[in-house]
């Protein structure tokens, strides 16, 4: 796979960042790719580089990457401007692959646009159980300090340069099992000059950006959207949580595991084995169900011949 460009649109009046890789076959898709909270649109590129000549597109969302950062960031506007973007961009006959929150996202453009997609990867999505949509109470109501902010608001936002960053999160928590060249991309592309001090570099997507979308996790019910999307669907999905964790572990998959079973042609991959991290811990694997057509049965519990580098923690 060759170099990317980088592309800005006006969707939503925000400015959006994609990148695109190679160009659009007759007769083959165009895979879109959406990251997850807190990350960007380049922590794919490893995914990237197995996924040979195909034409693909990935996208920064709002907050997050070298689009703009003005809100509100809502899961709902996270749906209606990849739906945006896709009319703007005039994409027909995609592959659409979202990772957690950009799971979330595609599917809303799946049912939003349901003639313009071929079929959906939906990497450990953060689509949970329609009991939990139902609570009044937000999920991350829990982790709210005294202050009432979110514990990720607080997270380190300044770094001499990405070399340091690099050596911040290298084998620290969920970090430490991902491919070095992730960690790298995910650090070297989710950095930009600090233009207040004017030294130095801050988080591509701002701490306290991050914390409101997770907040708003468990604000945004897209059963009944999901029940008219009607292309085939896969679904991979990280080792699961626990009814009774005490900490705030986003290792775990958030992933409701009846979830493939409420697509007319859903097929579920349980992937105990790796954590909610699945691109990052295994691109090569990731690649391979995105070019993979989908299986007859509805669920998968072993995964292809494929090397997976790292393990659940």
């Amino acid at each position: 796979m060759q170099g990317c460009t980088e592309n800005y649109t006006e969707i939503n009046d925000h400015r959006i960042c994609w990148f695109e890789w190679g160009v659009k076959q007759a007769s083959e898709p165009v895979i879109l790719l959406v990251h997850a909270t807190g990350f960007h649109a380049r922590c794919w590129d490893a995914v990237v580089a197995n996924l040979g000549d195909r034409h693909v597109i990935a996208v920064d969302m709002r907050g997050h990457g070298r689009s703009s950062k003005e809100g509100p960031f809502t899961w709902d506007w996270f749906g209606s401007d990849l739906t945006a973007l896709i009319r703007s961009l005039d994409l027909e006959d995609i592959v659409g692959v979202g990772h957690s929150m950009g799971g979330h996202s595609v599917a809303q453009a799946a049912a939003a646009l349901p003639d313009r997609f071929r079929r959906l990867v939906l990497v450990d999505p953060v689509i949970m159980s329609p009991e939990v949509y139902s609570q009044r109470e937000r999920l991350h109501d829990a982790w709210l300090g005294e202050d009432g902010e979110h514990p990720v608001a607080k997270r380190r936002n300044h770094f001499k340069d990405p070399e340091e960053m690099i050596l911040n999160f290298h084998n620290k928590a969920s970090y430490g099992i991902w491919q070095e060249q992730v960690l790298r991309d995910y650090c070297v592309y989710g950095l930009l000059p600090d233009t207040e001090n004017g030294q130095g570099f801050v988080l591509a997507c701002p701490p306290k950006v991050e914390a409101a979308i997770y907040m708003g996790s468990s604000g945004r019910n897209i059963y009944d959207q999901i029940q008219t999307i009607q292309v085939p669907v896969r679904i991979l999905r990280a080792k699961e949580r626990t009814e009774d964790r005490k900490e705030m572990d986003f290792s775990l998959s958030p992933t409701w595991s009846g979830l493939a079973d409420c697509f007319a042609r859903g097929e579920d991959i349980y992937l105990p084995d790796l954590t909610h991290f699945i691109p990052m811990q295994a691109p090569e694997l990731t690649a391979q169900y995105i070019l993979q057509e989908p299986a007859s049965s509805k669920t998968v519990d072993q995964v292809p011949d494929s090397p997976v580098t790292g393990s659940a923690s």
